[in-house]
């Protein structure tokens, strides 16, 4: 099974078109498990250094697993 096939047959569900990982990002958005949280690094902000936040992208957010185990 290729690599493409086996992402959309577990996932169930797809990220919005368009949705790009960041370098904080855990999963794309909209993947099950995960949630939006606050960027660690630029704390929500987007910002570090009067430029945009290498970590979140500059939108503030990483998406992270969620749940425990």
């Amino acid at each position: 099974m290729s690599q493409t096939s086996k992402e959309n047959s577990t996932s169930g569900t797809q990220p919005p078109s368009g949705s790009t990982v960041n370098a904080g990002d855990d999963a794309k958005p909209g993947t099950p498990g995960t949630g939006e949280n606050v960027c660690p690094e630029c704390h929500g902000t987007g910002k570090l250094d009067q430029a945009s936040c290498p970590k979140c992208g500059g939108t503030g957010k990483v998406i992270e697993g969620i749940g425990g185990g």
